[in-house]
């Protein structure tokens, strides 16, 4: 196991592996058996054409070559901020063939997020696009690699500018070491609740069996055609099954490089799209506009969670004969979703059961004690391909897990006495802005270095369309001058913060009052703001 990661007991390791859960499968062996079985059929398509499995393998084996060549080895690690391209994918599967960890950043992340991405792994590369929605991310890559010592080679698919360019880093395909399927194969991001996001090491065994599970359990094989218009570095797009579960099960994947209806619904009519990942608000956009733009969505399976789903919303998709499958999951691990066969008040107002077996869970109080059947609590959950520990965060991981490897997801929910999840809302202090997850602590701490600003606080506001909305309320300083929103958001982009991190709303007030324990009293803020003190 690399260093600074935490492995499962070995009890429960050989447990697992005699169940047949981790059978030793390994990530970079996906698209061999497409190649092999159906080398001419399309595996990917893009903005820019289409890959065939034949393409997509060759492609693979020669990136991972030419990583070889520049000097990269097993656990290095490689940021990848690439939008949803084909170029993604063989980036991805070039890494795990190398037994190089890719560290899967989003394309909105920017000098503040990439820094520390980059220096707390240690990475060694970074993979960028030229441009993507009108951004340029080669002076960005330039300013991090600056900033982060061993950051050796920028790679930039496109135009590379000064750096080195995707396409010649390639050579002839070598036989390379074989990782252990024990061994960790990429990071994922946590959404993060403290200050930048916690990294969540994901190894070949663990989402083997979860892109395993995730396939089967919504009848994705190779006639399957998945639409990933999320990232596909989000968890929810790269292995629910996602791009990943797809590609293993031999079926095409479409990336899109927006969510937005005039990109993804040509898509779907064009390539006969079976399956899509979507958060709520983006769920609405496409029924409100499918009739508009001649889309008939009745052949899609809509796989749809990250954020809360209103049951009116769910009935409506229902009641027009649209498929809906409503999932609960996190990076970390667990998933829970409902089966396509549950009536349809269960998917309407619960998140399922769990995706997989041998998962255990409990729902507790604050004082870890577990709560009366229907009640609600926090939900804990230990299992064959949830993590044990963030990576590099001992003191982190000594809240965030119980003492007997439980993560404590930070989310309270009750159990139907079917054992279906029901989410009643989060403890952690996260603001879920339409999917994404950005951490208070970390907005504050940069809000507070504005002149203008002695103190901040930030907190969720309700919105009809994101879920959520970020709203920062401050204490000017007595000399600090005016302060507006514009200029706020202005300020906090300067610093290299990502733009969904961005304040919705600006709220001044004369001071804080505190909780016994000497906290900023968020409930109270948020009853004076909104009504709400939940």
């Amino acid at each position: 196991m690399l260093k600074g990661c935490v492995a499962w007991p070995d009890t429960d390791a050989e447990r697992y592996r005699a169940a047949g859960i981790w059978t030793g499968e390994l990530l970079g062996e996906i698209g061999r058996e497409g190649a092999r079985r159906h080398p001419g059929r399309t595996a990917v398509v893009d903005t820019g054409g289409r890959m065939t499995y034949a393409e997509l393998d060759a492609a693979a084996d020669r990136f991972a070559a030419g990583l070889h060549r520049l000097g990269l080895r097993a656990e290095d690690r490689v940021v990848v901020q690439l939008p949803n391209t084909a170029a993604f994918v063989v980036v991805a599967l070039g890494l795990f063939r190398l037994g190089a960890v890719p560290v899967f950043a989003q394309p909105s992340h920017r000098e503040a997020e990439l820094t520390y991405l980059a220096r707390h792994t240690e990475a060694r590369a970074l993979v960028v696009p030229d441009r993507f929605g009108g951004y340029d991310h080669r002076p960005l890559a330039a300013t991090v690699a600056a900033s982060a010592a061993g950051l050796d080679h920028v790679i930039v698919a496109g135009e590379p500018g000064p750096h080195l360019a995707l396409s010649d880093v390639r050579d002839e395909p070598r036989d390379l070491p074989a990782p252990d399927p024990g061994d960790v194969a990429f990071f994922l991001l946590s959404g993060g609740t403290t200050g930048l996001p916690k990294l969540i090491p994901r190894t070949h065994d663990d989402y083997a069996y979860q892109l395993r599970r995730s396939a089967e359990a919504l009848g994705v094989d190779e006639h399957g055609v998945y639409l990933a218009s999320l990232p596909a570095a989000h968890n929810a797009a790269l292995g629910c099954p996602g791009v990943l579960g797809t590609l293993r099960a031999g079926g095409r994947v479409v990336l899109s490089p927006t969510p937005s209806p005039d990109d993804v619904f040509p898509l779907i009519t064009a390539e006969g799209v079976t399956l899509t990942t979507l958060m709520p608000p983006l769920l609405a956009v496409w029924l409100d506009l499918a009739a508009d733009y001649g889309v008939d969505l009745s052949g899609v399976l809509l796989e749809v969670g990250g954020a809360p789903l209103r049951p009116e919303v769910a009935r409506e998709i229902l009641g027009r004969g649209l498929r809906l499958s409503h999932w609960f999951g996190m990076a970390e691990g667990p998933l829970w979703y409902t089966r396509l066969d549950d009536s349809p008040e269960t998917i309407a107002t619960t998140q399922g059961r769990p995706l997989i077996p041998a998962d255990e869970y409990r729902v507790v109080d604050e004082h870890d004690r577990d709560v009366p059947p229907g009640g609600v609590g926090e939900f804990l959950v230990r299992g064959p391909t949830t993590l044990r520990g963030y990576y590099d965060a001992p003191e982190y991981n000594a809240t965030a897990f119980t003492a007997d490897g439980y993560l404590r997801t930070g989310d309270l929910v009750r159990l139907t006495p079917e054992g279906n999840l029901m989410v009643a809302g989060r403890i952690k202090d996260v603001i879920n802005r339409g999917g994404e997850k950005i951490g208070a602590a970390e907005l504050e701490s940069q809000i507070e270095a504005h002149p203008a600003v002695r103190a901040a606080a930030v907190i969720a506001v309700p919105d009809p369309a994101l879920g959520e909305k970020i709203c920062a309320v401050v204490v000017r300083r007595d000399d600090g001058g005016g302060l507006d929103l514009a200029e706020l958001r202005a300020f906090l982009t300067g610093r290299g913060l990502a733009a969904y991190k961005l304040p919705d709303r600006l709220e001044v007030v004369p001071a804080f009052s505190h909780t016994g324990a000497g906290k900023v009293d968020k409930r109270a803020l948020r009853r004076s703001l909104t009504g709400d003190g939940a």
